[in-house]
């Protein structure tokens, strides 16, 4: 039925993950490694990208199979496509760029459990054509991205006095920086009788922060009519309507 409905916009489909639905900011998913990733914006970056890609190429795949993937086998099965690439991505990160897999540590394994990635594959990749799928994807992973680029902006300058403090390890090795390593207010800070705020880099900071970003967020939806991101569960999903997890547990309840 999806297939030969009105075919969706695949410009519509990529702007609506930056700021309509973003991720984060909109949809409240993936928000354990964007809380345990943004206190910096290298780690923050790179963290999105990884998961971008991810998206990208899950949403690809899963779109193209949607018509073979038994319905009762679909989870196991994105889940088997997104493990796939994440294996592929961390192999490609520990290869080019071992100080960015030593800091995101753990949480670039666990993307593969990352509900944004799992969310987009039920609810728009298993029921859309490929390109829009991936559009849907890509859209997706830059919100994802701009959201951890915003936060770690945020408490890398206020927790640590720095910005863009250690990019000379995620991208020196593509790009001549001259000696670049980030910026270092601390000299500054010193000079005029003041410190950084580690609360910032900390996790109580990461709450205020995302609090505070989710709030302005809000407050924008609201001046253009949209709902406000607060409410609870799958009903805070506007895909919720046609979400098939959903619809399941609502029978399994019944």
């Amino acid at each position: 039925m999806a297939d030969t409905a009105k075919k969706p916009s695949l410009g519509h489909e990529f702007t609506k993950g930056i700021l309509k639905e973003n991720p984060v900011l909109r949809l409240v998913l993936g928000t354990c490694p964007t809380l345990a990733t943004s206190t910096s914006v290298v780690n923050g970056v790179g963290m999105g990208i990884a998961a971008t890609i991810v998206l990208v190429c899950s949403n690809i795949v899963i779109s193209a199979l949607r018509k073979v993937i038994p319905a009762k086998a679909r989870i196991p099965a994105y889940i088997v496509v997104i493990a796939s690439f994440v294996t592929m991505v961390q192999m490609l990160v520990k290869a080019f760029v071992p100080a960015l897999d030593k800091s995101l540590g753990v949480f670039l394994p666990l993307i593969v459990v990352n509900c944004i990635i799992l969310g987009r594959a039920e609810a728009f990749a298993g029921k859309n054509p490929v390109l829009a799928s991936a559009a849907d994807g890509l859209g997706m992973g830059v919100g994802f991205t701009a959201a951890l680029f915003c936060m770690g902006t945020v408490r890398e300058i206020l927790g640590a006095g720095t910005f863009l403090s250690g990019i000379d390890t995620m991208i020196g090795s593509f790009v001549d920086l001259k000696g670049f390593t980030g910026f270092d207010f601390s000299a500054g800070l010193e000079s005029a009788g003041l410190s950084p705020m580690t609360l910032f880099i900390l996790p109580a900071g990461g709450f205020f922060v995302f609090g505070m970003l989710m709030a302005l967020v809000n407050r924008l939806a609201e001046k253009n009519g949209k709902q406000k991101a607060d409410l609870l569960g799958c009903e805070g999903c506007p895909h919720a309507a046609g979400c098939a997890l959903r619809t399941e547990k609502e029978g399994e309840d019944a």
